[in-house]
């Protein structure tokens, strides 16, 4: 099985026509994934690798069924494009757009809460369920279809993992990236509980990075509340305070959102933590052997 992306999804594209539109829908449709549609206002008629495009969401919906929304457009347009796909009843949207402004994203996922409508990101590679669905930018060739479910904030991470865990013979269910934004609209505790629902998932990897304080929350919930064995590690370990790693959220401050900190939250839930990325898919095969 596969959680939030499968052989059911019916993706639409936002920003199809865009240059990383047209790039990743091309790798997508290529992959398998069911691309329905793509929505660019004044694009209507036109089509991209096949894919019909339509000026409004709510026109390619009433006309393809999309359930699944991608959002490649520029970050001053990023909150509307969510919006828009809520409005037309899509249940599920992917914002790959980085630099949102934040006081964007706080009125979005107010919005969405509202409207029953769950957001992936913003600033995330997607999620890819191997051999079913590739919802995103992660390759599709470092995946394959097993027993290992995925959630990270970082994208480059995300790949250096799943190609590791494929190399050693180990498969995913789902990768999950949720970006790295100070405001998301999924978190780690909504992908764990997605995976500990899921009775393809034996295993689970998690990793964070400094900033905020989602990995001590997810490693609270996994001390209550997951079963399967997790596999956690924290980027960001040698950051100095106050200076800003990559992502807007990776940013420790005052005595907040240390590395030390989360690594200390996931020991203490019983989550096995790696030292180094390399370390992560030894560690993996040898929970999956001992379950």
């Amino acid at each position: 099985m596969s959680i939030y992306v499968d052989g059911t999804t019916r993706l639409l594209v936002q920003g199809i026509t865009g240059r990383e539109g047209t790039f990743h829908t091309g790798h997508m449709v290529e992959y398998g994934t069911n691309v329905v549609a793509g929505v660019t206002p004044g694009k209507g008629g036109q089509r991209v690798h096949g894919v019909p495009v339509y000026d409004t969401v709510a026109e390619a919906v009433a006309e393809t069924d999309a359930n699944c929304s991608l959002i490649y457009v520029p970050a001053r347009f990023c909150a509307d494009a969510v919006l828009e796909s809520a409005d037309a009843g899509i249940p599920l949207v992917i914002t790959i757009t980085e630099q949102v402004p934040v006081h964007d994203m706080i009125r979005v996922t107010t919005a969405l809460q509202a409207r029953g409508t769950t957001m992936i990101g913003p600033n995330c590679p997607g999620l890819i369920s191997p051999g079913s669905a590739k919802v995103g930018i992660i390759p599709g060739s470092i995946c394959t279809p097993g027993p290992v479910g995925l959630v990270s904030r970082s994208g480059t991470l995300t790949y250096e993992v799943l190609f590791a865990l494929t190399t050693r013979g180990i498969g995913q269910t789902t990768a999950v990236g949720i970006g790295g934004d100070p405001v998301q609209g999924t978190k780690f505790i909504d992908v764990l509980a997605a995976f500990e629902a899921d009775p393809a998932t034996k295993a689970i990897v998690m990793i964070g990075e400094i900033g905020g304080s989602d990995e001590e929350a997810a490693a609270a919930y996994v001390a209550e509340h997951v079963g399967k064995p997790v596999i956690g590690f924290v980027a960001g370990q040698t950051a100095p305070a106050g200076k800003q790693m990559g992502h807007a959220g990776a940013i420790i401050s005052g005595g907040s959102g240390t590395a030390a900190g989360k690594i200390a939250a996931f020991e203490n839930a019983g989550i096995s933590v790696a030292r180094h990325p390399d370390e992560i898919a030894e560690l993996v095969a040898e929970r999956l052997g001992a379950g």
